[in-house]
């Protein structure tokens, strides 16, 4: 079996082809590709085929696709230009006569009316319609979403958002990443729906609590209207478009589009998923 994982040089990536070397698959059975092969180099030396790939890239696409039985299509980065990247991916899966392909989508993408969860529906659409056996990996938000931003937060001395009381159901990077190895060296897969989230929701109050537990510096959450939450971003050198797209999540997290009870995720990995209060420590630990 030949297990080829798209956009391995992303923090994902790398942390699932780790996993799936964890769950036994042997290196020569994983192929890793990116656009800059030279970032794969410590997977290379541990025997795992590289290939380059760019998803803009069709010839390329195809040529790293050829002979894989799986995929695990990692969602692209480059926001409005995802459908035709993924397409382009879903395409050489067909034409490579792949036995499953596997796509991280976003929770509850089948209900949410977040902006961000657009591209998410069109590829799950584009995979629908492909005739490609598939299984989507809905992914909900990570706790490195919060914890990568403390050094910045704890220098505002405050958290600021458009979330109100909503919570949301985030997960360390590195459980979702398990998951995915444990659906591709899985049997049955075509057709799972995995709604995938922490095992305890929280709200930004809490996070922000957990904030002053785990540093001993005193964080409040203010809420905002959307608009002015998405200036405040803009202020801070966020791009105005992404800026509106992430205020517009805040909106998702209010309504609860971020809220997963499925348990899938725990089930998955054979294990709880990561806490918040851990993954903080963790990150007060190490700035």
């Amino acid at each position: 079996m030949s297990i080829v994982v798209t956009g391995a040089t992303g923090q994902l990536g790398r942390h699932v082809i780790a996993a799936l070397l964890e769950r036994g698959v042997p290196a020569a059975g994983i192929v890793a590709t990116g656009r800059d092969t030279g970032k794969l180099a410590d997977f290379a030396a541990r025997g795992v085929r590289v290939r380059a790939m760019d998803y803009a890239d069709a010839a390329s696409v195809a040529a790293a696709l050829e002979g894989a039985s799986r995929v695990l299509l990692i969602s692209g980065s480059e926001v409005g230009q995802r459908v035709a990247q993924h397409r382009t991916v879903i395409e050489a899966a067909k034409a490579a006569g792949v036995e499953l392909l596997a796509y991280t989508s976003i929770a509850n993408a089948d209900t949410t009316g977040m902006k961000l969860a657009g591209e998410h529906q069109a590829t799950e659409t584009l995979l629908r319609e492909s005739g490609v056996p598939f299984v989507l990996l809905r992914n909900g938000w990570y706790l490195e979403n919060y914890t990568e931003q403390l050094p910045g937060t704890l220098a505002q001395g405050a958290l600021a958002g458009s979330a109100g009381d909503g919570k949301v159901s985030g997960a360390a990077r590195a459980d979702y990443a398990h998951a995915a190895a444990a659906v591709l060296v899985a049997g049955d897969q075509a057709g799972k729906v995995y709604e995938l989230g922490g095992d305890h929701a929280f709200s930004m109050a809490d996070l922000a609590a957990e904030i002053t537990a785990a540093t001993g510096q005193e964080i409040t959450y203010t809420d905002l209207p959307a608009e002015d939450y998405a200036g405040i971003l803009v202020g801070v050198g966020v791009p105005a478009p992404f800026a509106d797209i992430l205020a517009d999540s805040d909106l998702g997290i209010a309504r609860g589009d971020l809220l997963v009870s499925s348990g899938d995720l725990a089930r998955l990995i054979g294990r709880p998923t990561t806490s918040l209060s851990e993954a903080l420590r963790t990150a007060a630990a190490s700035n």
